[in-house]
């Protein structure tokens, strides 16, 4: 009887002294921010660091005023093991409830990366570099690794039109691998049973679709000429023509292209010259978007072969060679 009253006595004063501390902490954070005196705070748990450590660079930098408390609320709560490594942002003066409950949730700070359409794989990589935290050498060489790829559940030689352009939120500590992860399963969710009916309906792949949208992505950044593009493609494909497309060209002399496509780029062979070779080049030039990829399944229903850029974003579309080489006139030769 007596070692269960002093077991519940026990309890009483441990929850008393929570209940304290918790308070008293509230009160010193909320003062410290009534007068202005709160400041952020950047704190790196690295990982596999123990909570004691972590407590005493908190304590150091003013987010709370004793590390122990921190370490004995944890111990109390069965959290000491369960923190979270990441890059943190706390203010000083804050209660210790609320650091260790962003500790062991993982309320961290993340990087926003934004892959614009049309980006390549060289570009995504310099993306990643200039945020000082992560390698665009390791990007390059996993995007090109056939194990690692084929771990994604994808037989590719390269992970170019796979690495879906869109705002990513990534933590700290996530790798180039996690990273590849995330672009890749969300093309997989865009990917839709839609495009995959459509796409057997057209007589293509997967890949041929996002190899199409690829081109379409770099020869128009015009949302009412995708499908355009894309019929031309499909038609000149339909008529065994040459796609003779400069970015594909561009493309096959990536990373080291000048940036000043000359005619004797469009006579260098590369598999990837569609002035060259016919059909399709042999993987996507860049990573499609939406609607790119959209415009690839469902062309315009026109019989065009030809385009060329009026220098103002938009194009002319021809039906046959006599009226392009007029447009060419017309819109490139002015001024020459």
């Amino acid at each position: 009887m007596k070692a269960r009253n002093i077991f519940w006595f026990s309890i009483i004063l441990i929850g008393m002294l929570m209940v304290i501390l918790g308070w008293v902490m509230s009160q010193k954070s909320r003062r410290a921010k009534e007068i202005g005196k709160a400041e952020k705070v950047i704190i790196l748990v690295q990982p596999g660091a123990h909570l004691k450590e972590v407590a005493r660079e908190l304590e150091d930098k003013g987010v709370i005023s004793d590390a122990g408390v921190l370490v004995f609320l944890a111990r109390l709560s069965s959290d000491e093991k369960k923190i979270q490594a990441g890059e943190y942002e706390f203010e000083t003066g804050m209660g210790y409830e609320q650091v260790l409950e962003a500790l062991v949730k993982g309320r961290q700070r993340y990087y926003k990366l934004v892959v614009p359409e049309g980006y390549n794989i060289w570009q995504i990589a310099e993306l990643l570099d200039r945020s000082g935290i992560w390698s665009a050498e390791k990007f390059l060489s996993l995007v090109k690794d056939k194990v690692f790829i084929g771990s994604l559940g994808l037989e590719l030689d390269s992970l170019e039109g796979y690495l879906y352009p869109e705002g990513y939120f990534i933590k700290r500590y996530e790798t180039e691998k996690d990273i590849i992860k995330m672009m890749v399963n969300r093309f997989k969710e865009r990917w839709k049973t839609e495009y995959e009916e459509r796409a057997k309906e057209l007589g293509l792949t997967e890949r041929e679709v996002i190899i199409l949208a690829s081109i379409i992505e770099k020869e128009t950044g015009r949302r009412d000429e995708k499908p355009l593009v894309s019929a031309v493609l499909h038609n000149r494909l339909k008529k065994k023509m040459p796609l003779c497309m400069d970015p594909t060209v561009i493309y096959g002399l990536m990373p080291g292209f000048s940036g000043n496509l000359t005619k004797s780029n469009l006579q260098t062979f590369t598999p990837y010259n569609t002035y060259l070779n016919s059909g399709l080049p042999p993987g996507p030039i860049c990573n499609p978007g939406e609607d790119s990829i959209r415009s690839a399944l469902y062309p315009a229903e026109v019989n065009y072969l030809y385009f060329v850029s009026k220098g103002d974003g938009s194009h002319y579309f021809s039906s046959n060679y006599s009226e392009h080489l007029k447009a060419v006139e017309t819109y490139q030769m002015k001024g020459k």
